[in-house]
């Protein structure tokens, strides 16, 4: 699956620099191998946990998952990230996940259970302030983890007229839209209770999306209407053959360009679980597990003919390339970036 003709790239990486992270640090990408070798980093932002590309790929916006929630623009041109400015508050706790959507940055703030947006200036640059923020309500049967409303994720869908947020608080997938600025609730898709949904990820035909749950090791099934705006679960498949002897959290989903595999990170055994998708995306079939080559592993993602996967408690990233008929991630190496949160490649 690697794509050896491909030109130069650069990954980014999030860390958490209260685990003596370094910022964002740009890596150039061999694209023969998938290999990384750092080019430079940028402090001034802490905790930048999860990053996210402008569409040209000339910005780099990050959250700052800290009590005061904030989101962070850069430039990049393959050296090391270049802070624009001070960071924007969102108005939200511990902002953990982000996208680029119709000229804005929206934020998923985990602690406050809420989304915002942030417009963006015609050169990429971040407003001064936010423009809009939607609370979710709600619970969940959990004790501890669904006490009030977790937004994990905030994402488009392939079609661009709505916006999605997992909240692993209320066992929930919103659909959003954004209008003059601001979040708007459209509808509510409600999954098995207790699971605590984190992320979510489209299959390229369009139609169908993959929940991946924190709280239970299984992914949901949906399928997707662009067309009215609706999510609808048709079923769930585990992440592991067997239940875990201890705690299992999933973490990290990602889809194959064809749309052939799905790939999914646990923490806790700290393995990468491949599924063979079937029926055109209506069904996933879990083929194996494999060491994901670090420990606790936050972020997978698919790029390029690679996967990336970062480790914040063993502190690097891992590659992989998987093989292009059973999906299966064979490693290539690793570099060290303590707290590594997320990788992106432009």
């Amino acid at each position: 699956m690697a794509d050896g003709g491909a030109r130069q790239r650069t990954a980014y990486i999030g860390s958490i620099t209260g685990a003596g992270g370094p910022g964002v640090l740009a890596a150039a990408v061999d694209p023969g191998s998938g290999a990384l070798t750092p080019r430079g980093a940028a402090g001034g932002v802490p905790d930048p946990s999860y990053l996210a590309l402008s569409p040209d790929g000339r910005m780099l916006y990050a959250v700052s998952e800290t009590s005061d929630g904030a989101v962070a623009a850069y430039r990049v041109d393959g050296g090391a990230p270049r802070l624009t400015g001070p960071p924007v508050p969102v108005g939200g706790v511990a902002a953990s996940h982000l996208s680029v959507h119709a000229g804005h940055v929206l934020t998923a703030n985990y602690g406050s259970g809420s989304v915002t947006a942030v417009p963006l200036r015609p050169d990429g640059t971040l407003a001064s302030s936010r423009s809009g923020v939607l609370l979710h309500g709600g619970s969940g049967p959990h004790p501890e983890r669904q006490r009030g409303p977790h937004v994990h994720q905030v994402l488009p869908d392939p079609s661009g007229r709505w916006l999605t947020g997992v909240d692993l608080g209320t066992d929930t997938v919103r659909v959003y839209t954004l209008a003059h600025g601001r979040p708007a609730r459209h509808a509510v898709c409600r999954l098995r209770p207790g699971t605590g949904p984190r992320h979510l990820a489209f299959h390229p035909g369009g139609g169908y999306a993959y929940v991946l749950h924190e709280l239970a090791p299984v992914v949901t099934v949906c399928r997707w209407d662009a067309a009215t705006g609706s999510l609808r679960p048709l079923g769930e498949t585990p992440v592991l053959p067997d239940a875990p002897a201890k705690d299992a959290y999933p973490s990290g989903i990602a889809v194959s360009p064809d749309g052939r595999f799905v790939w999914t990170a646990t923490r806790g055994p700290d393995t990468l679980s491949v599924f063979a998708v079937e029926v055109g995306g209506r069904r996933l079939r879990l083929a194996g597990t494999e060491p994901c080559g670090g420990r606790w592993p936050r972020a997978l993602t698919a790029a390029h003919g690679f996967l990336y996967v970062a480790h914040e408690r063993s502190g690097d990233v891992t590659w992989f390339t998987p093989d292009p008929e059973t999906g299966r991630p064979r490693r290539r190496g690793a570099i060290a970036v303590p707290g590594a949160s997320c990788v992106v490649v432009g």
